[in-house]
């Protein structure tokens, strides 16, 4: 796992999460690891969400896109 420093935050920022980490029974590391990974994931969905969308989109225009697995690994296998 990766280390991270944060400095020159708000004190209001600070203060923020520390209340936050009590209210929440955890440290303020341990509140800010779940603020961050939340925050990530989030993300990483929106992304993900979008690219569902772009698909279906395309799948409206054109159709259904085939599996490309089994023509890949004839051009393969035909080189040998």
């Amino acid at each position: 796992m990766g280390d991270i420093r944060v400095r020159k935050l708000e004190d209001w920022v600070v203060g923020w999460f520390r209340a936050q980490a009590k209210q929440h029974g955890r440290s303020l590391e341990g509140e800010l690891r779940e603020t961050l990974t939340e925050a990530a994931l989030r993300r990483k969905k929106e992304i993900a969400a979008e690219m569902r969308a772009d698909l279906q989109e395309l799948e409206a225009r054109y159709g259904l896109f085939p599996d490309s697995a089994k023509l890949i690994r004839e051009m393969r296998d035909s080189r040998g």
